[in-house]
């Protein structure tokens, strides 16, 4: 077997040329669009990697915020919360404040109308038991009653003061003598004497009848009265028993 150095040395220079021709004509372009395709998607690359960073750092704010914003959240629940527990409490107590006032009011109104109440029936009592006791002196009234009655208005007469009493016998009118039935002659004179010798003169008697006195002697002029009867004990009666009431 022979080698064909010539064919040999032709092929390997046909294979350099091609080579060489390749390199020059088409490695070069393909090369040069490789690296273009590379620096592209290189940028591409880096565009991508910047836009996932932008999008983390969003990502991470938006995380930031929604944190935020639940924190918030929970604040604003719980603050809520507390006022509305604050303002339960204020209506509670607010509540329970016009209820113990309408309470004590009620008890107070109460307490009134009871206190009124007792007082009326204590003065219908005091007016009962007054009408009672002048229907049962009424019938005490007699010759007995007039000298007692007589002897008080004498003893009464006799504890005025001087002046009082020489006004009442200087009188320019008549002295009214209230008695609650009509009196008799002797009964008048001896009323006058006793007047005179408590006044130290005989004054000018009018003898007046009044049965709404019950019993008793009364002396009555424009200017003065000299109560002497159970009329007039039983409204003092009276009166002392509704001051109590």
């Amino acid at each position: 077997m022979t080698i064909d150095f010539w064919g040999l040395g032709l092929q390997t220079l046909n294979v350099l040329i091609l080579v060489w021709l390749l390199s020059r004509v088409f490695w070069r372009p393909v090369a040069a669009a490789i690296t273009t395709r590379q620096e592209a998607a290189q940028t591409i690359l880096d565009d991508a990697n910047m836009a996932q960073g932008k999008a983390d750092a969003l990502l991470a704010e938006l995380n930031t915020a929604r944190a935020g914003i639940e924190a918030e959240r929970q604040t604003a629940l719980a603050k809520a919360k507390t006022d509305a527990e604050t303002a339960t409490k204020a209506t509670i107590a607010d509540a329970q404040i016009k209820a113990d006032n309408l309470i004590a009011a009620t008890k107070r109104a109460i307490a009134d109308r009871a206190a009124t109440a007792r007082k009326q029936h204590a003065a219908q009592a005091a007016d009962l038991s007054v009408d009672i006791a002048a229907k049962l002196l009424s019938r005490l009234s007699g010759p007995v009653g007039h000298d007692a009655f007589l002897g008080l208005l004498v003893e009464a007469i006799a504890k005025m003061p001087q002046k009082d009493s020489a006004a009442l016998v200087a009188t320019g009118t008549d002295i009214d003598l209230i008695s609650a039935e009509d009196l008799g002659k002797a009964d008048k004179a001896k009323i006058s004497n006793a007047l005179a010798q408590a006044l130290g003169k005989m004054p000018a008697v009018n003898f007046v009848t009044d049965p709404a006195i019950i019993a008793g002697l009364e002396i009555r002029t424009p200017h003065f009265t000299l109560h002497n009867s159970w009329r007039s004990d039983l409204t003092d009666i009276l009166k002392e028993l509704k001051h109590v009431a």
